[in-house]
């Protein structure tokens, strides 16, 4: 990991969970660029887009001369990465696949960060509704759910994603936790055989109403 020897003040963020943490981590100000369908907080929908399901704009990239960029192994493909790096750019990777792991990355961005005491905050903010959670449903019996992510195809997600286990921690059983790859495509059928009693979604209100629209026939949606 090469990284600025201290707080960066030109920063590009290649995926929306990487754009996330910059602003969590009190670098909102010094975004110059973000990847597509970065979109929270709303202001990151100003910034101009390098980055996207289908690739990296190096060239741009290299134009804003950044002083650091923030990318995600699991969505940004590592030759261009690489590339990067060749320039000198220093490359801060968030790979985080727990939300522990997401508290470790705010701390380690606050040496980067022009409000260090906000990314430790925030850190230490997100540890500790962790453990009002887990305190709050420890004796509830879990609800089986569907973590669903688009309907033509339909896919959902495994006990192997941070998703999965954002669920767990709000009382509810992922029902497709069991599949041996993190994110399964699934048939309605498959669905409707595990009994879930609830359907959780992230999306627009049009997003929604398709979803309610797909299971329309099949039971009530609220």
């Amino acid at each position: 990991m090469l990284l600025p020897a201290s707080a960066a003040q030109r920063v590009i963020s290649l995926a929306p969970s990487t754009t996330e943490l910059a602003y969590a981590a009190g670098m909102g100000d010094t975004l110059l660029a973000v990847s597509a369908y970065s979109d929270y907080p709303p202001a990151a929908k100003q910034l101009e887009q390098v980055a996207s399901w289908q690739g990296i704009n190096l060239e741009r990239i290299l134009a804003l001369k950044p002083d650091l960029v923030l990318a995600w192994r699991g969505g940004n493909p590592q030759r261009v990465l690489d590339q990067l790096a060749s320039f000198g750019i220093p490359i801060f990777y968030a790979d985080a696949k727990n939300i522990d792991e997401i508290a470790q990355s705010l701390d380690a961005l606050a040496q980067y960060s022009p409000h260090p005491e906000q990314a430790h905050q925030a850190a230490a903010s997100l540890r500790q509704q962790v453990d009002e959670l887990k305190t709050r449903y420890a004796s509830n019996s879990p609800r089986p759910v569907l973590l669903q992510f688009g309907t033509q195809p339909l896919f959902t997600s495994s006990a192997a994603t941070l998703q999965s286990q954002v669920l767990s921690l709000c009382g509810a059983e992922n029902i497709f936790a069991d599949s041996p790859v993190p994110w399964p495509q699934v048939s309605r059928e498959q669905v409707l055989v595990r009994k879930p009693q609830a359907i959780v979604i992230s999306g627009n209100a049009q997003q929604i109403a398709n979803v309610k629209a797909f299971w329309a026939h099949s039971w009530t949606c609220r």
